[in-house]
């Protein structure tokens, strides 16, 4: 195996066929890869959420997800999106597997209880990662398609941050390379794509404002990747199929790659 590569994409990151068609054959024109896919879909849920009359509140970036909230979630997030996601790559030649955080305990959470100060309700905090199931599909020539809804000890389902779940996925299954796909072109400082930083620049952009919202809880996970001896981390924009040639090749990324 010469890269083993974890890409984690927001629920509408490759909305319609042309962007699932460019992002399958990126995976059969780079075999000598392994892609796993973690995926959100705040979008969607906010959506449902507000269909059924759910207020929808976020602390950093994490949604508060209420008791009466899980149930919704999940359906959107295991069932919807990753049926979807799953579905276009099969139509477009790539074998998946669907799986969620939930999967013979692929992850396990507890209560992340407050952030902020504030009570995040049936948010997970992961706890422990299993990752068989990631290898069982890898080693079967299939794309792990993954939801991040996980379990409790008690079987009882958390919203995970999707963010959070590909860190740990991706140290767990020895990833040479995290890419978190988003809808900005990195990590930006004075209007200015960062195209290389530190974790220490990183941290002191979170602690002087310049990193803000959304972005804070996605650099907590990439810190989390690196100490969990993921060798590259990268926050980009696709950028068409050549996107994961560049990574498996080490050619200039789009984006911004965070090191230790």
């Amino acid at each position: 195996m010469s890269s083993r590569i974890l890409i984690k994409i927001g629920g509408r990151a490759f909305d319609g066929e042309a962007g699932f068609r460019e992002l399958a054959d990126a995976v059969r024109q780079n075999p000598q890869a392994q892609v796993v896919l973690v995926h959100g879909g705040g979008a969607e849920i906010s959506q449902a959420l507000k269909a059924a009359g759910r207020e929808t509140v976020f602390v950093d970036g994490m949604r508060v997800t209420q008791a009466e909230d899980v149930r919704i979630v999940e359906e959107v997030l295991s069932e919807t999106i990753n049926s979807r996601i799953a579905g276009r790559l099969a139509q477009n030649g790539v074998r998946c597997r669907r799986m969620s955080g939930r999967t013979r305990g692929l992850l396990l959470v507890e209560p992340m209880l407050t952030r902020g100060g504030r009570s995040m309700g049936f948010v997970g905090r992961i706890v422990r990662v299993d990752p068989t199931p990631l290898e069982e599909a890898l080693a079967a020539g299939e794309l792990p398609v993954v939801s991040p809804i996980s379990g409790d000890a008690a079987g009882q389902s958390y919203n995970v941050n999707a963010d959070s779940a590909a860190a740990a996925l991706a140290a767990a299954a020895r990833c040479t390379d995290l890419v978190f796909v988003t809808d900005v072109p990195g990590v930006m400082v004075a209007g200015e794509i960062q195209p290389r930083m530190s974790i220490d620049r990183a941290r002191a952009l979170i602690a002087d404002g310049t990193i803000t919202g959304g972005m804070v809880a996605k650099m907590e996970s990439v810190f989390e990747a690196l100490d969990g001896r993921v060798p590259r981390v990268h926050v980009i924009q696709w950028q068409g199929p050549d996107t994961l040639r560049h990574i498996v090749t080490g050619g200039k990324i789009p984006g911004t790659s965070i090191v230790s």
